[in-house]
């Protein structure tokens, strides 16, 4: 399909509904990494376990001699080829998975970073001394090939080094950098921050958005908006306004991006409102999960085909890739096949982005611009009362998710639910009570081991019994930033229950995973369309943050003793006695 002919399909897809394959372009461009016979036919052949391993291999030869060459093969076998030939002919013209990056050791690594001493018990104090020897381990660089021949990989060129998550996830991805960077600025790395960040501001200076992480195939999707709190993070502590200075208007063009592409009008009591949702008009299986998409959609009729795609896009633009959270209100709301992700508007998103556009009037208004505070500070006024109008739940004490065909709110439990409290974007302080309330309601403070993903076991892994590191960092610091004291106390506990999971499992194990399963006293957690990946980046730098802010009363102690709701109020009050005793 022609680029020219893309923008009328996209007015037939608004105007129509979701069509045949050709009503929605591919990914990127690429015939080999993002769409066409040779990808489909090495991903249905299953050579890999895992279909990402084929999409990140790079090319021995130039694409066109790749192309022609397998044009001849295919012919000669009449679009049927064995599998032993199509596997030599990927030996033939593609090199092994990682040959584009080579290891890197930050350079401004350092052996003992302050936050260390804080951490008094010393089981945890060496562990956190682990953890921070793990960034050199996840550090990566782009080899200079992949500047000079960019159209042999499906890895976007990054000028800087990075960190990334770890496991299969050998680029950095959008969202998980921010904890990553939290991480990185706890271990005194400012240098390494900053490089992470000038890729994401480069990246949003060529494509006009983050993408959801360093290959072409995701080129289209991006990830939960977070740059600008990445900046607010690493300016405040760098004190780098010359740096904010020069990118500051880059910000902006990312929060343009998701203003013009990912905007939807939602009306309530003849008041009409804007939000945002997750959307990927964009056709096709996802290239690194081709094999699993196009299996998921012979279960469908061929006409609902590109509609399932483009949801599994935008679930996966969510971050939450996958979760019954999105397929609520579909047919069967236990299976993948009723994802329908860009009719529900997120309670998270909208709080990342009320967030945004607070810190972007702060920027601006540092950097002396009023007219431009002014307008994100209005921005930030109006999305504030439509996710009062909206989201808000005054009963339930809770956000919730919108669902736009239906409209109802989904009232399932998600850690996401009291995201606004994490980022500030709420107007009552009563409604952290409330909150707080809501999480007793739910029974969420009887799970001992973490803050579980959602109440529904349906085997993706964003959902019960899994439990993210990302959620936990939501609905801890959410409830820490209170003055009520007993919010603080639960933060506490909490963050008790999730240091104790983390390090009981790699006492067992050496190892930090990306999420945990805590049905059953903590465990790498399970599900979804790939084997649980060690690393693990934001796991990493959840844990460090929760040490620095509890280093003085975390335990690494493995007789845990829970505090349910009813005995906050009392040990709260020994908590006072005690500190007024004479030392």
């Amino acid at each position: 399909m022609q680029r020219r002919t893309w923008g009328l399909h996209l007015l037939l897809l608004l105007g129509l509904g979701l069509g045949s394959w050709e009503a929605l372009p591919p990914p990127c461009e690429s015939q080999i990494y993002c769409h066409g016979e040779l990808l489909r036919q090495v991903q249905m052949a299953r050579l890999y376990q895992d279909d990402k391993q084929f999409v990140d291999m790079p090319l021995s030869v130039a694409p066109d001699q790749v192309l022609q060459r397998f044009s001849e093969l295919a012919q000669a076998h009449n679009f049927s080829i064995p599998q032993q030939e199509l596997q030599d002919f990927i030996r033939e013209h593609f090199q092994a998975v990682g040959q584009e990056l080579q290891p890197w050791t930050p350079e401004d690594w350092k052996d003992s970073p302050q936050f260390l001493q804080k951490i008094l018990d010393p089981k945890l104090r060496a562990w956190a001394g682990q953890l921070h020897q793990l960034w050199k381990k996840l550090g990566k660089k782009v080899k200079p090939e992949v500047l000079s021949h960019p159209e042999r990989f499906s890895l976007i060129y990054s000028g800087h080094p990075f960190i990334v998550p770890g496991g299969r996830f050998v680029e950095f991805y959008y969202w998980d950098s921010y904890w990553v960077m939290e991480g990185l600025l706890l271990s005194e790395m400012p240098g390494t921050v900053k490089g992470m960040l000038q890729n994401f501001l480069d990246l949003v200076q060529t494509y006009g958005h983050v993408p959801n992480g360093a290959r072409v195939y995701y080129l289209q999707r991006s990830q939960p908006p977070l740059l600008s709190l990445m900046m607010e993070r690493y300016v405040t502590q760098a004190n780098d306004t010359a740096f904010l200075r020069d990118n500051l208007e880059t910000l902006a063009l990312e929060l343009d991006f998701w203003t013009k592409n990912r905007s939807i009008s939602v009306s309530s009591g003849g008041k009409s409102y804007v939000l945002n949702r997750y959307h990927v008009p964009y056709g096709g299986p996802r290239p690194e999960s081709y094999s699993k998409d196009a299996e998921l959609a012979a279960t469908l009729s061929e006409g609902d085909h590109e509609a399932l795609w483009a949801e599994l896009k935008a679930g996966a633009e969510s971050g939450w890739d996958f979760s019954s959270r999105w397929f609520v209100g579909g047919p069967n709301p236990d299976s993948l096949s009723s994802i329908r992700t860009s009719k529900l508007v997120p309670v998270d998103l909208n709080a990342f982005l009320c967030q945004a556009e607070e810190l972007m009037s702060n920027f601006y208004s540092r950097l002396g611009n009023d007219s431009q505070a002014e307008k994100y500070r209005n921005l930030r006024a109006q999305r504030m009362a439509a996710m009062k109008d909206i989201l808000w739940d005054e009963e339930k004490g809770a956000w919730f998710d919108y669902d736009l065909e239906n409209g109802k709110k989904n009232l399932e439990f998600y850690p996401s639910n009291l995201a606004p409290l994490w980022a500030g974007c709420f107007s009552d302080p009563g409604d952290v009570d409330k909150a707080l309330k809501y999480l007793e309601d739910s029974q969420i403070l009887t799970y001992h081991y973490g803050i579980p993903t959602s109440l529904r076991k349906t085997g993706q892994q964003w959902d019960f019994p899994n439990a993210w590191a990302p959620l936990q960092d939501l609905v801890i610091r959410g409830l820490a930033k209170s003055p009520s004291a007993r919010a603080q106390e639960v933060a506490f506990q909490l963050a008790q229950n999730w240091i104790r999971t983390n390090f009981d499992v790699y006492s067992r194990r050496s190892a930090m995973y990306e999420k945990y399963d805590i049905s059953n006293g903590g465990q790498p957690g399970g599900g979804g369309e790939y084997e649980v990946q060690e690393g693990f980046g934001w796991t990493n730098g959840v844990v460090l943050m929760l040490l620095d802010r509890y280093g003085d009363r975390l335990s690494s102690g493995t007789q845990t003793v829970f505090l349910e709701p009813h005995c906050l109020t009392a040990a709260l009050l020994l908590g006072l006695m005690l500190s007024l005793l004479p030392q």
